[in-house]
């Protein structure tokens, strides 16, 4: 029997004759794609895609399953499209959990926007770290979760869809103007969360020395506080110091050191109408 997202895979494939291209437009991990055409495959008893060289190419009878799952994923794309202009999201309910920057920052615009394109939305917030708002996903206590990774880290396991919502310069932050990282090789550091705290070590060692982590707080109100009596550096991305910055501390934008921002789903697409209207709004309120 066919299933819907394994011909979604397929469509992706045909139309970018890549496994890589049609993983990045699904959100998917390249081993996920081919995972679901060696299913639909082994469903049909055919062979659909042929190695060529380092790419791939459909085989006869993929190219002509690939034109039926295109316009097969078409319709019922058209059909949600048309099933959530009819409902108007008069009513539902969306979950996301982020951590306390964007929290106090893109998300409450993107409320907003929600309340007002959809009244009869009702949007439940939850503050959460990344990793503990991945398992909420998992685990299906929430719909979306607003993560961040840093350029360093590794991708997040299978299984998560991520769209990107925008990028979130990093900061040092310490008492002097027109700092640097290699100016504090000696002096204690504030660290924070688990993933914060990695990417600081990270960018400390690539100067050379690893840092000194005297205090640890991921409240952006303390950091900044400690900072201001003398008690440690730090480093913080733009959106806390858009939610909370102190006038007697300097900042110093990191160039080229940033993280992204993603919102988490997790299953297999499509998502629900809420959960879309949810991430455009993500995004609009990040631009």
């Amino acid at each position: 029997m066919l299933n819907l997202v394994h011909l979604k895979v397929l469509a992706a494939v045909a139309r970018h004759e890549s496994v890589t291209e049609a993983a990045r437009e699904l959100h998917y991990s390249q081993p996920s794609v081919s995972h679901h055409l060696s299913r639909l495959e082994a469903a049909t008893g055919v062979k659909l895609v042929q190695r060529v060289g380092r790419g791939i190419r459909l085989t006869p009878e993929g190219r002509l399953l690939a034109n039926r799952a295109i316009e097969i994923v078409g319709r019922v794309d058209a059909a949600t499209s048309e099933l959530a202009a009819q409902v108007g999201l008069r009513t539902g309910r969306v979950r996301l959990a982020a951590n306390a920057s964007p929290l106090s920052t893109i998300v409450p615009k993107a409320a907003m926007a929600l309340d007002q394109a959809h009244p009869g939305l009702e949007l439940i917030l939850i503050e959460r770290h990344p990793v503990e708002a991945l398992q909420m996903l998992r685990q299906g206590e929430i719909d979306v979760a607003l993560i961040f990774q840093y350029a360093h880290a590794p991708v997040e396991e299978e299984g998560f869809r991520l769209v990107h919502i925008g990028d979130d310069p990093i900061h040092l932050v310490s008492r002097r103007p027109d700092d640097s990282i290699a100016n504090h090789r000696h002096s204690a550091w504030i660290g924070g969360c688990k993933r914060c705290q990695n990417e600081l070590v990270t960018l400390c060692r690539q100067e050379g020395f690893t840092p000194r982590i005297a205090s640890l707080s991921d409240d952006m109100v303390v950091v900044q506080a400690l900072v201001a009596a003398g008690k440690g550096v730090t480093t913080l991305p733009g959106l806390a110091l858009q939610a909370h910055r102190r006038p007697d501390i300097h900042t110093t934008e990191l160039t080229n050191h940033t993280r992204r921002l993603y919102a988490a789903t997790y299953g297999d697409p499509p998502d629900p109408p809420a959960t879309i209207a949810l991430i455009q709004a993500l995004q609009d309120s990040a631009r």
